[in-house]
């Protein structure tokens, strides 16, 4: 299943596992993990991409070992909320991942993710080649916090 209704994705969730959170790049894919009440996203690591298999494979040891039950995948809108040729490959790489992973996957609007993770490592004086290393995995941090903080206040009465 691929949905990008919030609400569709936590029905298809069972309950007290752990979810990732996916930042899909050219080059890289960060990760980031749920505690398994689902409150609080913590950046994993980053995977460097190779051969969609490869990635794969990869990404299904670490959901295997983390006891994953679902996949937000955040999804890089244009600022006036347009979808682009980025938009369009991570569409594809969800497809493609589905077909060999079988989880629920939720895409979230990822503005400015990237842009809050590069702050926040300023913040902490980071040094430059350091922020190059953890920059795509703190981003998928907040895209999965975005989603988690979502999900809870739907669950709310």
């Amino acid at each position: 299943m691929i949905t990008d209704d919030l609400a569709e994705f936590a029905a298809a969730l069972p309950e007290t596992r752990a979810i990732a959170g996916l930042d899909f790049g050219t080059k890289t894919i960060g990760v980031a993990v749920s505690d398994r009440l689902l409150s609080v996203a913590t950046p994993l690591q980053t995977v460097r991409r190779a051969k969609f298999t490869v990635d794969a494979a990869t990404l299904s040891d670490l959901f295997a070992h983390r006891d994953i039950a679902g996949i937000v995948l955040g999804l890089p809108r244009n600022m006036d909320g347009s979808e682009g040729p980025r938009c369009q490959s991570t569409r594809a790489f969800a497809r493609n991942l589905s077909r060999v992973i079988d989880l629920p996957v939720a895409f979230w609007d990822e503005r400015l993710s990237t842009v809050a993770a590069e702050r926040a490592l300023l913040e902490a004086d980071t040094s430059r080649a350091r922020r190059a290393d953890l920059i795509d995995h703190v981003a998928a941090g907040y895209i999965l916090q975005g989603a988690l903080d979502r999900l809870n206040h739907m669950r709310q009465p």
